[in-house]
């Protein structure tokens, strides 16, 4: 499986800018990867302004991913602010290589320190999705830091978990270690996608990763704008918990 991470710096609240900087991004693309991964809030940034730039399934955010996805017959990863009803929600959305939603994840906890509580609500649920056979688990920044989300992730055997953020600068160490944590204390892959630049609050230095099920990192790239690839072979999950079968010894007290 080769990956595509989608590191750049979203124009703040501004969709159609944000999209230029994809396109130009995508036309650099020389290989097909079988999935693309974007940061959190990909076209807007991590604004509280929800109710301004929520979108239901005919948003024009939507709409652009589902179209990119089918033309690049690609799998696409990436994060939108849903509008639900009266809610709001930090949502991940799986569309498959035909542009088709194949998952939806909201973000189970919600960043108290910036408010992100006060204007999203909360998901209550895992979302597992597939790419063929390999079952991904869905995550979103803030929900790295909660390993019990993870366990269960693990308890249902995913090869993969994906975790896209606004991490910044100011804490990126803890990012990188959890990254790693995560994917050795659930012998899996962990791709955390995350953004470049700035915003009214923070930088951000990207640092966005792929970390195998022992903790190594494959990939990670510091502040660049640019698709990451990298190739990842998943048989190394069953081979290492099969060798180190840690998992089997889970006792949930």
């Amino acid at each position: 499986m080769k990956a595509g991470l989608v590191q750049f710096s979203p124009v703040w609240e501004n969709k159609d800018e944000s999209i230029k900087k994809i396109e130009t991004l995508i036309d650099k693309l020389n290989e097909k990867p079988d999935l693309l991964i974007f940061p959190e809030m990909t076209l807007t940034g991590f604004t509280m302004h929800s109710n301004k730039f929520a979108e239901e399934i005919d948003g024009s955010g939507m709409k652009y991913f589902m179209k990119l996805a089918s033309e690049l017959k690609t799998h696409i990863f990436f994060g939108i602010i849903e509008k639900n009803d009266s809610k709001f929600y930090n949502s991940l959305i799986h569309l498959d290589r035909n542009g088709l939603i194949t998952a939806y994840y909201r973000k189970i906890h919600p960043f108290t320190h910036t408010k992100e509580d006060k204007f999203y609500s909360a998901g209550n649920e895992i979302v597992i999705t597939k790419i063929d056979q390999a079952k991904i688990g869905l995550s979103i920044c803030y929900d790295l830091r909660f390993p019990e989300l993870f366990r269960l992730y693990a308890k249902q055997k995913v090869e993969l978990i994906i975790n896209i953020a606004n991490w910044p600068i100011d804490r990126i160490e803890h990012w990188k270690t959890l990254l790693k944590a995560r994917a050795i204390e659930n012998q899996c892959f962990i791709i955390g996608v995350n953004r470049t630049g700035n915003d009214p609050y923070f930088n951000y230095n990207g640092n966005s990763a792929v970390v195998d099920p022992s903790g190594n990192i494959l990939v990670i790239n510091e502040n660049e704008e640019k698709i990451i690839l990298c190739d990842i072979n998943l048989d190394l999950v069953e081979e290492i918990r099969n060798k180190l079968q840690f998992l089997n010894d889970i006792k949930l007290i």
